[in-house]
């Protein structure tokens, strides 16, 4: 079962190869949901402090009954903390939201300020949050460390300058939007790259070349997408609230042959 197997990071940590993602989850759904897939055998739970349900995940990691060390947790640093003194306000306060002694990983959530300026690339901003991040490390509260929606350029920064570089750079991935030079990059600077909205949110189902492709491997378009982006060498991070969804993307066990993802690589958003 390919959710149950998993990728190495630079620092030989492990990280399961599929995560369920909780973006536009309540704090309620997330307890259900977190418990429900935590119980079905997931190993891997994607979260940010700016999602608003690091409450909820936390209760359903504890209703879950599973031992914390038995599965992996991500959540995120709000993309408008650029300063030292706030990341390291904000993982604190993190761990205590998940009610948990570390995180398995977390990130940058992104280089800019949502609403930061045009004109700046934040480069010293985020060095300033990655040394808190770096410490958070080697004291052991974070297990492994990196960014989110982070260019070439982006990513230079902190190879260049910092003394960790990133393990992971979650990007957007999936069927029409493949970004190959990003890719290429993080996987020279072995850097994982993980796929958040595998599904398009939900977009491919509407392209019928895609769902006359999941028909003919006897799958659902997500789970044909999760599947892509794992056989691009990604790490997907399928988001549902529905049960029978969760279970579905888990069931991956299946190969894209080279001539469909070649024409699955062509499609275009």
């Amino acid at each position: 079962m390919i959710y149950r197997e998993n990728y190495t990071l630079s620092n030989g940590n492990t990280i399961p190869k599929i995560a369920l993602g909780t973006w536009q989850t309540s704090n309620e759904d997330a307890e259900r949901v977190v418990k429900y897939a935590l119980e079905l055998g997931y190993l891997h739970i994607d979260t940010a402090i700016a999602y608003g349900n690091e409450v909820g995940v936390g209760k359903g990691m504890k209703a879950s009954g599973k031992p914390r060390d038995s599965y992996f947790v991500t959540s995120k640093l709000p993309a408008e903390i650029k300063t030292y003194d706030e990341a390291v306000r904000h993982i604190s306060e993190s761990l205590e939201r998940l009610d948990t002694p570390y995180l398995d990983l977390m990130l940058i959530h992104w280089p800019r300020p949502w609403d930061g300026d045009p004109n700046n690339n934040y480069n010293k901003e985020n060095l300033a949050v990655w040394k808190a991040f770096e410490e958070a490390y080697e004291a052991g509260k974070l297990k492994a460390i990196g960014v989110s929606n982070f260019s070439v350029d982006d990513l230079k920064n902190l190879i260049d300058n910092a003394k960790i570089k990133p393990m992971v750079n979650q990007i957007r991935v999936h069927i029409g939007h493949v970004p190959h030079e990003l890719i290429e990059f993080c996987k020279a600077n072995d850097i994982l790259v993980e796929s958040y909205s595998p599904n398009a949110t939900g977009r491919l189902s509407a392209k019928e070349e895609i769902a006359e492709m999941a028909e003919k491997y006897g799958v659902s378009v997500s789970q044909l997408a999760n599947r892509f982006d794992l056989q691009l060498g990604t790490l997907p991070l399928p988001k549902s609230v529905h049960e029978e969804f969760i279970k579905q993307n888990t069931e991956l066990d299946f190969i894209i042959s080279d001539d469909d993802m070649q024409k699955l690589l062509a499609i275009k958003e």
